[in-house]
């Protein structure tokens, strides 16, 4: 891997024989953009009381929503179809540094292997089995602001790679927040995932040091040694059926869309479509004004 002397995760990465993937900075972390509108890295959140050296709820203020980890794997969410808000400890806990809370924090424990597939570029899969809501990585990379991000898409070309993934999360207040997150030239191995209409893994926005979330990825069920890691690029928790509102969306811009190669029975036969960051430059700018 091009550049993969970034810490703690390069240990855990191979590259299979053959041909090298397509050079880029790796970081383990998220990084502050280019734009400059938001800053991953920063500690905003207070930290725990808790002298102990793993935190029990509800005693621990990280832990008002209940545990989060059972043996380092995540707790099913009381409703499958949503992802509750996860808070880890964080630098400012007092806790110790094997408490059970903190699992995204210590990034990538598996040996994993990026290679190159038949149909969809590169890869990434896993030598070792995976046991159902374990944490598997992150993905990482330059953390951007709304217009950032659509002058990024823009400027793509039809047959040009799109790493920049948006992830919108809905409050009880009615307000969303968003996410924009961007591995093409700074990122870790989550950059080498491939979409699934059927995926192995799911994606749970995780906040540790600010409301910055890191985009964490488990396992929806048991994962074999040797089989391909994918996620659903839709954003869906846990392979939750599409709505309506989905699947008007998919039918209206298939003329847009890249094909599906993921071979699973409920393919969708595109890639899922996010129109909302081929919005006007003009559209762009208010949005994040």
């Amino acid at each position: 891997m091009a550049d993969a002397s970034g810490g703690r995760e390069a240990v855990a990465v191979a590259v299979a024989a053959g041909a090298a993937p397509p050079p880029f900075q790796y970081s383990p972390d998220n990084v502050p953009g280019a734009d400059g509108d938001v800053d991953p890295t920063e500690i905003t959140f207070p930290g725990c009381s808790c002298l102990t050296s793993s935190c029990v709820a509800p005693l621990c203020s990280c832990l008002r929503r209940g545990e989060n980890y059972d043996n380092l794997c995540l707790r099913p969410a009381d409703n499958e179809e949503y992802a509750r808000p996860i808070f880890e400890c964080n630098a400012l806990c007092r806790c110790g540094e094997s408490c059970q809370n903190r699992v995204v924090q210590r990034g990538l424990q598996l040996r994993l292997e990026v290679f190159k597939t038949a149909k969809k570029g590169w890869g990434l899969r896993t030598l070792e089995f995976i046991a159902k809501g374990r944490f598997v990585c992150e993905y990482a990379g330059e953390v951007l602001g709304f217009s950032e991000a659509c002058r990024r898409i823009q400027a793509q070309a039809p047959q040009d790679s799109n790493y920049i993934i948006a992830v919108r999360e809905h409050l009880h207040s009615g307000q969303v927040m968003e996410t924009f997150v961007d591995p093409t030239y700074i990122g870790n191995v989550g950059r080498f995932l491939n979409h699934s209409c059927e995926p192995n893994l799911f994606m749970v926005p995780v906040r540790v040091d600010s409301m910055v979330p890191k985009l964490a990825l488990f396992a929806a069920r048991g994962i074999a040694a040797g089989e391909e890691l994918c996620y659903d690029y839709s954003g869906r928790f846990c392979n939750s059926p599409l709505t309506n509102r989905e699947q008007q969306t998919s039918e209206e811009d298939n003329r847009l869309r890249k094909p599906c190669y993921c071979g699973s029975r409920a393919c969708a036969s595109f890639l899922p479509w996010d129109g909302s960051l081929f919005s006007t430059p003009d559209k762009c700018s208010e949005s994040s004004s």
